[in-house]
């Protein structure tokens, strides 16, 4: 698996033909794209209480619909690293916001059927165009410049992310759940008729029409941009250092690549299943739009950790950082599952101040010291972010034990991201000479 076309695994060599502004203006460029598919990725949030609505679901059922989502990740991450190589890292951002624009186009019929299995389809699209620009982006922001700030780097990136995530809910909320008798509906009202479920159903046509629009004309802007070549002559030099080395002997790779995996369990599960949650008699009494209200602040917490973690990591050692996260997130995470009312609540929401930082910094931390293996260790990686599939496992846990009780599973998750962050990700190569 590779990088994109001239972006050098090497940090600074990929930084050497270029003026330092040129790089800054492709950074902003990226953002955009990062802010883009956070935005997509939560308005899962907002469209997973409306669809189990729709089509009375489980919540085995409705956590199918994620898992669909994150096995495009598994299905599309090394087809993407492949068209990256052979297209150019230009042409291959263009190709997947066309196939976001083209999945969400392909909710319009789903909506209109009303089909289970369409959706399910067009989401699938959707998150392979999402995969093909995650494959390029991070790695590209996290090999540009220092290395020691690459955490740093990366978490500032991510937090133009957690802002398309934070206004997601809001969106999402407005013209989804607000437009929609279950949407307005209080937790336990009667089930909907038939006319009522084609009508709700209807309500994501226009706000997936808008969407398609607004990624076509990035995919025009971002077609006509002039981004930076970024050392091919590099490229092929470290493709001569590759040979004897094997990610296998780097353990902090090793140990990250499920620490991505069980992180993204725990992050998808609190933002699919937090409007469900919060929406409970005895949690918070809400509707559904007002519970998304609500989910606007779980994912403005992410974007204020990731800022203030680009501030504290470029001072503070990253491992240390992450694991101070995980064990708040911990804490809150058991409060969420043995406590209700707003205690529950406001608990479930600062997870989100914890998450912030923990995608980017396990993947920094993971591609440390690989030198010219980084390109093939950051596609493993992204490789791992397929994780949230399992997010159907937390469905079926709630579906048998209760919902509350399914976020013990987060819990979990919390204290493996602990374990990486005081063994796992020590960069220590086995076989090594000390």
């Amino acid at each position: 698996m590779a990088l994109p076309p001239g972006v050098s695994a090497t940090p600074h060599a990929a930084t050497g033909g270029a003026p330092a502004t040129s790089y800054r203006a492709a950074l902003t460029l990226l953002a955009s794209l990062f802010f883009m598919w956070g935005f997509i990725t939560v308005i899962n949030g907002t469209l997973l209480p409306h669809l189990r609505s729709v089509f009375d679901l489980s919540y085995t059922q409705t956590t199918l619909i994620e898992s669909v989502w994150f096995i495009a990740y598994f299905f599309a991450s090394i087809p993407s690293a492949k068209l990256i190589e052979r297209v150019g890292y230009q042409r291959s951002m263009v190709i997947g916001l066309a196939m976001m624009a083209a999945g969400a186009l392909i909710m319009v019929p789903a909506a209109r059927l009303p089909s289970y299995g369409v959706t399910l389809f067009a989401l699938f699209v959707i998150a392979s165009g999402i995969t093909l620009l995650q494959v390029a982006a991070n790695p590209y922001v996290a090999v540009v410049g220092k290395p020691e700030t690459a955490s740093s780097r990366l978490n500032l990136v991510q937090a133009f992310n957690s802002a398309g995530a934070t206004l997601a809910p809001l969106f999402g909320g407005y013209l989804i759940l607000g437009r929609t008798t279950s949407g307005t509906a209080v937790a336990g009202a009667a089930a909907l008729t038939p006319a009522e479920r084609l009508a709700d159903a209807q309500s994501v046509v226009l706000p997936y029409v808008i969407v398609a629009v607004v990624l076509a004309v990035l995919a025009i802007i971002i077609a006509r941009f002039p981004l930076p070549a970024m050392g091919a002559a590099t490229q092929r030099h470290a493709k001569e250092e590759r040979r004897g080395h094997s990610l296998w002997n780097h353990r902090n790779l090793v140990f990250g690549i499920p620490a991505i995996f069980i992180y993204l369990i725990a992050e998808i599960g609190v933002g699919n299943l937090f409007i469900n949650f919060v929406s409970q008699p005895d949690i918070g009494n809400l509707t559904h739009q007002q519970a998304s209200d609500y989910l606007f602040l779980l994912w403005g917490g992410m974007m204020i950790g990731r800022l203030v973690g680009a501030f504290v990591m470029q001072k503070v050692d990253a491992a240390k950082v992450l694991a101070i996260a995980s064990i708040g997130a911990t804490i809150v995470m058991v409060i969420a599952a043995f406590t209700t009312g707003h205690v529950a609540m406001w608990a479930l929401i600062s997870v989100g101040l914890f998450h912030s930082i923990m995608f980017p910094t396990i993947f920094t931390l993971g591609i440390k010291g690989l030198g010219p293996l980084t390109e093939e260790g950051s596609g493993l990686l992204i490789m791992a972010i397929a994780g949230g599939a399992l997010v159907i496992v937390q469905g079926w846990l709630a579906d048998q034990y209760g919902l509350q009780a399914s976020f013990l599973l987060t819990a979990l998750c919390e204290l493996y991201v602990l374990f990486y962050a005081l063994w796992g990700s020590k960069p220590v190569v086995r076989g090594a000479a000390r």
